[in-house]
């Protein structure tokens, strides 16, 4: 399945924006087949994933991971998939900060890649998406 144009370009997105804001520490380009291969396998799930999101079921937490938000949402015979789709997305989304920032020279700024993805994970979620803000789940 091809996945949407949005999605491919919120990705790429999303680490021009952290290395425009990491410009100030060192005008840094990112990009490692690690890193690639992370982008790819998150792309090859989202259209798992997107379900999900529209459903209310899974949500975008304010920490940069994804949550099985609304258990109930996803019907018992389905509920193991969604949960081992959420690790999945959140296992490649930790390897994706910890990437980033080791690809930078600077491992110990994963907690920064983490807060930038977070925020714009958030501020770029499509419209329905529930989103956590200030500890609370709001739909966007």
């Amino acid at each position: 399945m091809k996945l949407p144009a949005w999605f491919r370009s919120w990705i790429s997105a999303l680490c021009i924006g952290f290395a425009v804001s990491a410009a100030a520490q060192g005008n840094l380009e990112i990009d490692t087949p690690a890193i690639a291969a992370l982008k790819q396998s998150m792309q090859q799930r989202h259209a798992q994933l997107a379900p999900l999101y529209a459903a209310g079921a899974v949500g975008l937490a304010s920490d940069g991971s994804v949550t099985l938000r609304d258990a109930s949402s996803v019907p018992l015979a389905r509920r193991a998939q969604a949960n081992t789709l959420v690790a999945a997305e959140n296992a490649d989304r930790a390897a994706l900060y910890r990437e980033i920032a080791r690809a930078n020279g600077h491992p110990e700024w994963e907690a920064d890649v983490r807060k930038t993805f977070a925020e714009r994970w958030i501020d770029r979620a499509q419209k329905g998406w529930w989103v956590q803000r200030g500890g609370a789940w709001v739909q966007k």
